[in-house]
Protein backbone atom coordinates (compact mmCIF):
# COMPACT_ATOMS: atom_id res chain seq x y z
CA UNK A 1 0.00 0.00 0.00
CA UNK A 2 3.26 2.57 0.65
CA UNK A 3 4.08 1.74 -2.73
CA UNK A 4 0.57 2.56 -4.10
CA UNK A 5 0.05 5.66 -1.67
CA UNK A 6 3.37 7.12 -3.61
CA UNK A 7 2.71 6.55 -6.71
CA UNK A 8 -0.64 8.50 -6.49
CA UNK A 9 1.72 11.77 -5.86
CA UNK A 10 3.36 11.30 -9.59
CA UNK A 11 2.78 13.64 -11.77
CA UNK A 12 4.48 17.03 -13.42
CA UNK A 13 4.88 19.89 -10.37
CA UNK A 14 4.96 17.07 -7.48
CA UNK A 15 7.80 17.73 -4.69
CA UNK A 16 10.37 14.04 -4.72
CA UNK A 17 10.34 15.28 -0.99
CA UNK A 18 6.74 14.82 -0.58
CA UNK A 19 6.71 10.95 -1.89
CA UNK A 20 8.16 9.93 1.40
CA UNK A 21 5.58 11.54 3.36
CA UNK A 22 2.97 8.90 2.36
CA UNK A 23 5.08 6.16 2.37
CA UNK A 24 5.53 7.07 5.68
CA UNK A 25 1.97 7.29 6.77
CA UNK A 26 0.79 4.25 4.89
CA UNK A 27 3.35 2.18 6.85
CA UNK A 28 2.65 3.58 9.96
CA UNK A 29 -0.83 2.71 9.42
CA UNK A 30 -0.30 -0.81 8.89
CA UNK A 31 2.27 -1.50 11.62
CA UNK A 32 5.55 -0.91 9.73
CA UNK A 33 8.43 1.52 10.13
CA UNK A 34 9.95 2.89 6.97
CA UNK A 35 13.69 2.05 6.40
CA UNK A 36 15.48 5.15 5.81
CA UNK A 37 18.53 3.42 4.87
CA UNK A 38 17.45 2.59 1.48
CA UNK A 39 15.38 4.98 -1.26
CA UNK A 40 14.73 5.40 -4.72
CA UNK A 41 17.01 6.65 -7.68
CA UNK A 42 16.63 7.72 -10.73
CA UNK A 43 17.39 5.89 -13.83
CA UNK A 44 19.16 7.02 -16.73
CA UNK A 45 23.27 7.59 -17.79
CA UNK A 46 23.48 6.72 -14.41
CA UNK A 47 21.75 3.60 -13.26
CA UNK A 48 21.29 4.74 -9.38
CA UNK A 49 21.45 8.38 -10.67
CA UNK A 50 19.53 11.36 -9.45
CA UNK A 51 17.04 12.26 -8.17
CA UNK A 52 17.49 10.70 -4.77
CA UNK A 53 13.89 9.87 -3.35
CA UNK A 54 13.89 9.20 0.24
CA UNK A 55 10.88 6.92 1.33
CA UNK A 56 10.63 8.67 4.74
CA UNK A 57 9.12 12.01 5.58
CA UNK A 58 10.63 15.17 7.04
CA UNK A 59 13.15 14.48 3.93
CA UNK A 60 15.41 17.16 1.96
CA UNK A 61 15.25 15.44 -1.33
CA UNK A 62 15.51 18.55 -3.73
CA UNK A 63 13.78 18.18 -7.36
CA UNK A 64 10.41 18.51 -8.50
CA UNK A 65 9.20 16.01 -11.36
CA UNK A 66 8.85 16.73 -14.75
CA UNK A 67 7.60 15.10 -18.11
CA UNK A 68 10.34 12.60 -18.35
CA UNK A 69 11.95 12.31 -15.37
CA UNK A 70 12.79 8.01 -14.93
CA UNK A 71 12.47 6.59 -11.13
CA UNK A 72 12.28 3.99 -9.11
CA UNK A 73 10.17 3.92 -6.23
CA UNK A 74 10.83 0.92 -3.82
CA UNK A 75 9.87 1.50 0.38
CA UNK A 76 11.78 -1.17 2.46
CA UNK A 77 9.34 -1.74 5.22
CA UNK A 78 9.95 -3.57 8.39
CA UNK A 79 6.94 -4.96 10.72
CA UNK A 80 6.73 -2.65 14.21
CA UNK A 81 8.15 0.28 14.85
CA UNK A 82 12.10 -0.33 14.17
CA UNK A 83 13.32 0.81 10.78
CA UNK A 84 16.70 0.13 11.51
CA UNK A 85 18.85 -2.28 9.27
CA UNK A 86 21.85 -4.10 9.14
CA UNK A 87 24.14 -5.45 6.10
CA UNK A 88 25.61 -8.82 6.23
CA UNK A 89 28.90 -9.51 5.51
CA UNK A 90 28.34 -10.29 1.58
CA UNK A 91 27.94 -6.10 1.48
CA UNK A 92 24.08 -7.19 0.13
CA UNK A 93 21.76 -8.61 2.26
CA UNK A 94 19.79 -6.43 4.65
CA UNK A 95 18.43 -7.56 7.63
CA UNK A 96 16.38 -5.89 10.65
CA UNK A 97 18.50 -6.03 13.25
CA UNK A 98 15.72 -7.28 15.55
CA UNK A 99 14.71 -10.43 13.25
CA UNK A 100 11.04 -8.82 12.48
CA UNK A 101 9.95 -9.42 9.25
CA UNK A 102 10.46 -7.05 6.54
CA UNK A 103 9.35 -6.63 2.55
CA UNK A 104 10.55 -4.49 0.11
CA UNK A 105 8.76 -4.08 -3.79
CA UNK A 106 9.80 -1.59 -6.27
CA UNK A 107 8.82 -0.58 -9.83
CA UNK A 108 10.00 1.94 -11.99
CA UNK A 109 7.88 5.32 -13.19
CA UNK A 110 7.96 7.41 -15.78
CA UNK A 111 6.43 11.03 -15.59
CA UNK A 112 4.57 11.56 -18.18
CA UNK A 113 2.33 15.10 -19.40
CA UNK A 114 -0.62 14.21 -16.82
CA UNK A 115 0.73 11.17 -14.71
CA UNK A 116 2.85 8.39 -14.82
CA UNK A 117 3.66 5.30 -16.70
CA UNK A 118 4.52 2.56 -15.06
CA UNK A 119 7.83 0.76 -16.81
CA UNK A 120 8.23 -2.41 -14.60
CA UNK A 121 4.38 -3.43 -15.09
CA UNK A 122 3.44 -7.01 -15.81
CA UNK A 123 3.06 -7.65 -19.34
CA UNK A 124 -0.92 -6.97 -19.86
CA UNK A 125 -1.49 -4.96 -17.44
CA UNK A 126 -1.94 -0.93 -17.57
CA UNK A 127 1.10 0.43 -17.80
CA UNK A 128 -1.15 3.84 -16.71
CA UNK A 129 -2.02 2.55 -13.21
CA UNK A 130 -0.90 1.05 -10.60
CA UNK A 131 -2.54 -2.74 -10.48
CA UNK A 132 -4.82 -3.51 -6.78
CA UNK A 133 -2.73 -6.11 -4.89
CA UNK A 134 -3.92 -9.32 -5.91
CA UNK A 135 -2.25 -12.20 -3.71
CA UNK A 136 -2.88 -15.11 -6.49
CA UNK A 137 -0.01 -12.76 -8.22
CA UNK A 138 2.43 -14.46 -6.11
CA UNK A 139 1.63 -17.65 -5.72
CA UNK A 140 3.42 -20.38 -7.63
Amino acid sequence: KSLHAAAKLIRPGTFYRDVGNDIHLEAVKNGCSVVTTFGGHGVGELFHGPPTIPHYRKNKAVGIMKPGHVFTIEPMLNLGGNGGDRTWPDDWTAVTPTGARSAQFEHTFLVTQDGFEVLTARPGTDRFSMPEYDPAMFQR
